[in-house]
């Protein structure tokens, strides 16, 4: 009897999409009206051999027509992922898979012998069709190990401050960057990347705006690019920043979590919109001096008083003309779950924010040979401090 995994996720898997186990037993055992295949499902923090002796999860399948069973483990080990990106940059834990069968002989279960997955690395992202399930991470972004969708060329100010993250893990193809590299017109500079086998040690933040803590390009520069490296061999497609004057009206500088569980940042420096709500709640109170030797009421009584009162701030905000090649993060920016307006760029203060913008008609330079967008985002913090 020989059982054997046909299909498994690679070495790094962004888990808010598929992630396929499948199992297939290649002798008629399978023929058995009680067979079944079983998954046994093990997660964990820390390093990469530290698993549990017990399993998490016990999932189990009868097999499909085609006589396997498929198991996605996906929606299981997503909900483990419960750091905010803000609170913890390096999101990623281990998985793995132990796959048997089993099938009702009399009033005894029979086992078959048990295969086991790789130890999978797991992070809070998504894929996109036309990609296939399972496709290797490093094959999703032409800038990875950076951790972004670009797009190549992106415009920031001097006193912009962001970060972005860069993966230090092994990902089952090419070196681990140890390094990224900055480069002006006047000045080159490397930031030293750290690497350790813990699952808090697969990614890295580096600073990519010049008013960040830990940028080491100084001096006047009109542009600048980011690349990881590993020694002297570059990885993946560079990133160019183009410095820009600010705007006359003031800059709504924008962060949200990517397709890879990472940052990407825009400046919204266009006119912008404030707007502040209130709901009501009403209630009648009973009124006068019913406890008394006559019934009267005081001048300062009311009967109409606001029983709850919620508010609601939203601002809108547009963009400067930009190319077609924003898009796509666009994109990513309407579906994102984590959004923060940096408010105060020398504190690095930050304000949680939502998308409320549901709809957007995406023009290209073809048509359209300058573009704008307007999006609209509602407070994550509300006037009133109600916890």
């Amino acid at each position: 009897m020989a059982l054997s995994i046909t299909q498994q996720p690679p070495l790094v898997s962004l888990v808010q999409s598929p992630m396929p186990i499948t199992l297939e037993e290649s002798t008629p055992v399978y023929t058995s009206s009680s067979f079944q295949y079983v998954l046994d499902l093990y997660y964990w923090s820390g390093g990469e051999n530290e698993s549990g002796s017990t399993p998490q999860y016990t999932l189990v399948k009868y097999p499909n027509e085609s006589n396997v069973g498929i198991f996605d483990v996906s929606r299981i080990l997503n909900s483990t992922l419960t750091d905010l990106l803000q609170a913890n940059p390096s999101n990623v834990k281990f998985a793995k898979g132990i796959g048997y069968w089993e099938f009702l002989s009399g009033s005894v279960y029979v086992t078959g012998s048990h295969v086991q997955t790789q130890v999978m690395k797991y992070i809070d992202g998504y894929q996109l069709f036309q990609e296939y399930i399972g496709e290797d991470i490093y094959e999703l972004t032409p800038f990875w190990p950076l951790m972004t969708s670009g797009p190549a060329t992106q415009s920031v100010f001097m006193s912009n401050v962001s970060n972005a993250g860069v993966f230090v893990g092994n990902y089952d193809y090419g070196s681990q960057p140890n390094k990224i590299i900055y480069s002006s017109s006047i000045q080159t500079a490397e930031y030293a990347l750290t690497s350790t086998t813990a699952s808090s040690g697969q990614i890295n933040s580096y600073p990519n705006a010049p008013n960040d803590a830990g940028f080491l390009l100084s001096g006047s520069y009109d542009s600048y690019t980011i690349q990881a490296y590993y020694n002297t061999s570059a990885l993946g497609l560079p990133i160019k920043y183009e410095v820009t004057c600010n705007q006359k009206y003031p800059n709504i500088r924008v962060k949200w979590k990517n397709r890879f569980g990472q940052f990407d940042s825009f400046n919204f420096n266009m006119i912008n919109t404030k707007r502040f709500d209130v709901n009501r709640s009403l209630y009648q109170p009973q009124i006068g001096s019913w406890n008394s030797t006559t019934l009267g009421y005081a001048n300062y009584d009311s009967n109409n008083l606001n029983y709850m009162v919620d508010t609601k701030e939203s601002i809108i905000v547009n963009t400067d003309w930009v190319p077609e090649t924003y898009n796509d993060i666009f994109k990513q920016l309407l579906v994102s779950d984590e959004i923060y307006w940096i408010y105060d760029e020398t504190e690095y203060e930050i304000r949680p924010i939502t998308i409320k913008t549901s709809n957007l008609t995406f023009k290209t330079g073809v048509v359209d040979k300058v573009i704008q967008y307007s999006f609209e985002f509602d407070f994550g913090q509300t006037y009133k401090l109600v916890i």
